[in-house]
């Protein structure tokens, strides 16, 4: 069972920054994939970015050049650098593990932009 927690959410105004964080339970990165995904309120979930197991990376078009996903392997944390935030970034944002087998959400955390 893998267990991953969100933090570092929060109100932010519209140009800021934030940076997510993902605790996972262990030495997970050789064998899952991680991802972010977000939910504005009232819409679907949608994916944001993923760091594949060989660290290579892909984010959604709304995000290229705004956002970063890194991993730090020996803290067991994955990354969610947020900059030029825009109020249509407003969303619960969740981390996922995932491999061909299985997947594990975190809980969110919430991000809101305004002004």
């Amino acid at each position: 069972q893998v267990q991953l927690v969100e933090s570092g959410g929060g109100l932010v105004q519209p140009g800021g920054s934030l940076r997510l964080s993902c605790a996972t339970s262990g030495n997970i990165f050789g064998a899952y994939s991680m991802a972010w995904h977000r939910q504005p309120p009232g819409k679907q979930r949608e994916l944001v970015a993923r760091m594949y197991i060989n660290g290579s990376t892909n984010y959604a078009e709304f995000v290229k050049g705004r956002f970063t996903v890194s991993r730090d392997i020996p803290k067991n944390v994955v990354y969610l650098q947020m900059n030029n935030l825009k109020p249509e970034d407003t969303a619960a944002y969740y981390c996922l593990a995932y491999n061909s087998w299985f997947q594990f959400w975190g809980q969110g955390t919430r991000v809101t932009v305004s002004s």
